[in-house]
């Protein structure tokens, strides 16, 4: 198959036909190809991706905080989360790749394909406008948003603190026990402490609010298997 039918392929799987089918195929081309390629794209691409994601999100999960719904487009919009979409509309025997990257497996690169993804967001952007590009790009994650697991976003001091309240009781403290090693390479030591049986854990980090974390994890898994 000649190179046209497979481009009208995949602007069936995207959702859309371009009026300049050379926008398509630039959106395709890495820079290891030539100077015409997709980094430009790819930079309003990625804008647009984030906000894409982001307004499904919000639209989604009414009651997830701003956090969470960071930590869910983070999972979307990750290069393997762009990567999965890539594999989907098959756009790895599509690349415009120069032979170092060809030889060296680029089509099968997720770093690559990802870019791929954000660039021909951003090409459908150019021939368009937000609003319609917005609505097309949209339609490439209502998937991946129904099928996330929003229970694993919270994190371990949100879950300890959302344990407690259902339960009645008061919020941990969290408290600094020590800071030892140079600047650029600390260690922070921190308790985290509940009235519930007046339990104390700790945790150490490179930063006081992993440090939190790891003490808040180990608090919370007491106390789920009491």
């Amino acid at each position: 198959m000649t190179l046209k039918p497979k481009l009208a392929n995949l602007e069936r799987r995207i959702g859309y036909q371009f009026e300049d089918p050379a926008l398509l195929l630039q959106a395709l081309t890495h820079r290891s190809f030539g100077a015409t390629n997709n980094e430009r794209l790819e930079f309003i691409g990625d804008g647009l991706v984030n906000a894409v994601v982001a307004m499904l999100l919000f639209s989604a999960h009414p009651s997830l905080d701003e956090g969470s719904l960071s930590r869910l487009r983070s999972k979307l919009v990750s290069k393997d989360g762009l990567a999965v979409i890539a594999k989907r509309f098959d756009l790895g025997s599509l690349l415009q790749l120069g032979t170092g990257e060809r030889k060296s497996g680029g089509r099968h690169r997720d770093s690559i394909l990802a870019d791929a993804v954000e660039a021909i967001a951003g090409a459908i952007l150019v021939e368009t406008d937000f609003g319609r590009a917005s609505a097309i790009v949209s339609q490439w994650f209502v998937e991946g948003v129904a099928s996330l697991d929003t229970t694993s976003t919270r994190d371990a001091k949100t879950l300890l603190q959302e344990w407690l309240q259902g339960k009645g009781y008061a919020l941990p403290q969290y408290t600094v026990v020590s800071v030892t090693g140079e600047d650029h390479n600390q260690q922070f030591e921190v308790s985290c402490h509940s009235d519930v049986g007046d339990l104390v854990t700790y945790g150490r980090a490179s930063s006081r609010k992993k440090a939190e974390q790891a003490a808040a994890h180990d608090l919370l898994e007491i106390l789920i298997n009491e």
